[in-house]
């Protein structure tokens, strides 16, 4: 640097470098934050971002261990947009956790293996499946070898599964 009390452009940029270093955030990933805050219903996670995002407290449930996230606790949300209208962050935490399911049953489908999930739903056609955050559709033809008139025994209970078909782009898992 040349002298404090008049920086020029490359200064600020050397400075805004080492302060970003060892950080290549880029929209759409999962990254690591550790919660500044909690206001109301509101949880504040820093990113190391210019400004915090804010996370409903309703995206968390009741958190992977059975309690609700507290103050320094580390996380890991998604980061839809690096800055909105606001200035703030855009994350999600419920984002983050499809993401963690999706590479998880990436891993399970290549090696075919079944995995587990509960049937939470009725579509037309078939089942919504919840395969631990990430949803899957079950033909109402795969469910038994003669169509199911009451699915009501098999709603919730938690049984193994076959993944047939992915297509992250689309969002799309068959089972």
């Amino acid at each position: 640097m040349t002298d404090t009390l008049t920086p020029t452009r490359d200064d600020f940029a050397a400075l805004l470098d080492e302060q970003l270093q060892g950080r290549d955030f880029g929209e759409g990933q999962v990254v690591h934050g550790r919660v500044v805050g909690i206001e109301k219903d509101i949880v504040i996670i820093d990113v190391g971002l210019k400004t915090e995002g804010r996370i409903a407290m309703r995206e968390f449930g009741q958190g992977e261990d059975g309690k609700l996230p507290k103050v320094g606790d580390n996380v890991e949300v998604y980061l839809e947009r690096v800055e909105n209208a606001l200035g703030e962050a855009v994350i999600s935490r419920d984002k983050a956790r499809r993401e963690e399911a999706w590479t998880r049953l990436e891993v399970v489908f290549a090696e075919g293996q079944p995995v587990n999930g509960a049937i939470v739903g009725r579509v037309k056609g078939g089942f919504t499946v919840d395969l631990g955050g990430a949803s899957a559709f079950l033909p109402g033809s795969q469910v038994d070898i003669r169509p199911v008139r009451d699915v009501g025994p098999l709603m919730g209970k938690e049984q193994p599964f076959a993944i047939l078909k992915m297509d992250r782009p689309r969002g799309n898992i068959v089972v």
